[in-house]
């Protein structure tokens, strides 16, 4: 399948992002593991909440859907599955449940799509066996023979939600205390949410910047109701449409958790206004309606490096298209995760910004995008990687000429109404 982007004349309004999808992915798996009914009210229905959602039901979890969403009820001790847990294109699933499973007495494969299969998975598998558990492969499929397991101080190589996330999952049934140290804070959906749910969950910050967490095992969850809010990755897009046509751009019910908000951060440095309207935290998340004003002068460039990239990693692809149109030389470096995402994404977005017209230069761990640069319509490949397609979707509205991404069916994974959005938000 291909989508054919044209020209537009501006992109303005107001939308409501899809729901979070670390939010939704966590929702389900706390809710497999609490004592007690739970209900999630406005989930993500995206492939990839589906596959943790199945996955989870093939070891008992009970759904049943509710007119929002689903009321979810778990069981005392999850069975085998019988076959194979496919995660889809979701690394999250398959990470996260990863340290679920390890921590009970059953074995599991899980498998997922090519994508999938392409990334790393020794760096969840590592310190899962650290603490007992037997795990076969080092990429999808990954097999995990999980019982008793002994809690580890572990310090992650990256600052990485997932790896820290299926650490403090398995540490919630191991014996002795779990701690995880990373080198900056990734995203703390985990820890917040398990604080408001009753888990003694310690977080410190150490000497340069090293963020500590520490749990003792056996501890249990309280059921919960939450309603997701919108997803700041899915609602970058538009938001970054906004300012590179100067107008004002609405997301309303945005998670704005703090670890999540660096695109803020990048906004404000390209000379962009804005504020938040009716704020409001449920499950230690806060969420709220973000108005980015419109812009009166040209765009700044900006220089994303160090504790902020773990919050906005996701969204650097459409970044790195806003930075074409600002004045100067943007520059991202220590983002050498890019690499191992669903695509190599710091070359994927290059080789596409150039093929544009754009003036990109590469590193190991990032880029430097000189601008204002004029696009031109181009082929683009998405290679299975809905950010991208997605980014470069925002890239033809202000190209001259067609441009045409091939894979746009990635798009759904975490976007389904990406399309009527973009129809409704912007002018021909």
């Amino acid at each position: 399948m291909s989508l054919r982007i044209s020209r537009a004349k501006s992109v303005t309004g107001q939308f409501r992002p899809p729901s979070d999808k670390s939010l939704t992915h966590r929702a389900y798996m706390f809710a497999a593991i609490a004592n007690g009914v739970s209900r999630v009210y406005s989930p993500l229905r995206g492939e990839d909440c589906e596959s943790t959602r199945r996955c989870l039901e093939a070891m008992g979890l009970q759904s049943n859907e509710l007119p929002t969403g689903f009321e979810l009820t778990p069981v005392g001790e999850w069975k085998e599955p019988t076959g194979e847990l496919d995660c889809g294109n979701s690394g999250t699933t398959m990470r996260l449940l990863s340290g679920l499973i390890a921590s009970r007495p059953l074995s599991a494969t899980l498998v997922g799509d090519e994508s999938l299969s392409r990334r790393p998975m020794k760096r969840i598998a590592t310190p899962l066996k650290l603490m007992g558990a037997k795990i076969e492969g080092d990429q999808a499929p990954l097999t995990i023979h999980g019982g008793t397991l002994k809690a580890i101080d572990y310090m992650s190589p990256v600052a990485s939600a997932q790896v820290k996330s299926a650490i403090l999952l398995a540490g919630l049934r191991a014996e002795g205390v779990t701690v995880v140290r990373e080198p900056s804070l990734s995203r703390d959906h985990t820890e917040r949410m398990l604080t408001f749910l009753g888990v003694d969950l310690q977080t410190t910050t150490l000497c340069e910047g090293t963020v500590q967490h520490v749990l003792e095992g056996g501890q249990t969850v309280k059921p919960f109701e939450f309603t997701v809010p919108g997803d700041i990755s899915s609602a970058a897009f538009f938001l970054v449409a906004g300012a590179l046509f100067g107008e004002e751009v609405v997301a309303t019910e945005l998670s704005l958790n703090p670890s999540r908000t660096g695109i803020l951060d990048v906004f404000e440095q390209c000379g962009l206004s804005y504020t938040v309207e009716s704020p409001k935290s449920e499950m230690n998340e806060p969420s709220g309606n973000l108005v980015l004003h419109a812009r009166p002068e040209p765009l700044k460039p900006f220089q994303i490096s160090g504790d902020l990239v773990p919050r906005l990693v996701d969204e650097i692809p459409v970044l790195a298209v806003l930075a074409t149109q600002a004045e100067g030389t943007s520059v991202i470096k220590d983002a050498a995760e890019l690499r191992v995402k669903e695509t190599d994404r710091i070359e994927t977005v290059a080789k596409h910004l150039k093929m544009m017209g754009a003036n990109v230069e590469t590193f190991e761990d990032g880029m430097a995008i000189t601008g204002p640069t004029p696009l031109v319509g181009a082929k683009i490949q998405a290679k299975g990687d809905h950010r991208i397609a997605m980014a470069f979707a925002i890239a033809g509205l202000i190209a001259e000429g067609e441009t045409v991404i091939q894979g746009e069916e990635s798009i759904a994974t975490s976007y389904p109404d990406f399309l009527e959005d973009l129809a409704r938000l912007a002018t021909y």
